[in-house]
């Protein structure tokens, strides 16, 4: 067995290149381009690039970009940042044909904005993110 990639710390860091869906390809294959690990966008960056990622149909890549503005939120907005990460796995999920984990995820994500509340939410549309069940759904919750 290969051992994991580890970072500097010794934690775990996959450095596989992965495709459109976020599935992991073999070493020296070709993939999309992602979403660096030390990414710390600020909230409207965040908003900005999860929309462009969504309208093209990449929901994988949104997630890290909301994963990345969880890492360096301030604590009182990490169940927004997560709940938002957690819903793109979801519909990654769908994409990758697995009704399930999708469903799983997707309420899992629900749930965590649901812990945020009706607290100010940078222009987004708390409401129509909860309810969102497609990619495009989403997209149009988020401000432009």
């Amino acid at each position: 067995m290969t051992p994991r990639d580890r970072d500097e710390s010794g934690r775990a860091r996959s450095a596989r290149p992965r495709d459109q869906y976020g599935r992991p390809l073999p070493r020296g294959a070709q993939g999309t381009p992602r979403v660096p690990d030390d990414y710390a966008p600020s909230a409207e960056e965040a908003i900005r690039e999860a929309a462009l990622l969504l309208a093209a149909d990449r929901p994988f890549h949104a997630h890290e970009v909301f994963e990345g503005r969880w890492k360096c939120c301030p604590p009182e907005e990490r169940d927004l940042w997560q709940g938002l990460a957690q819903i793109c796995v979801g519909l990654t999920h769908l994409q990758r044909d697995n009704p399930r984990g999708a469903a799983a995820l997707l309420e899992r994500g629900r749930a965590r904005i649901r812990l945020y509340g009706s607290r100010p939410a940078y222009g987004m549309n708390i409401e129509s993110i909860i309810t969102a069940a497609t990619i495009e759904a989403l997209h149009a919750a988020l401000p432009q």
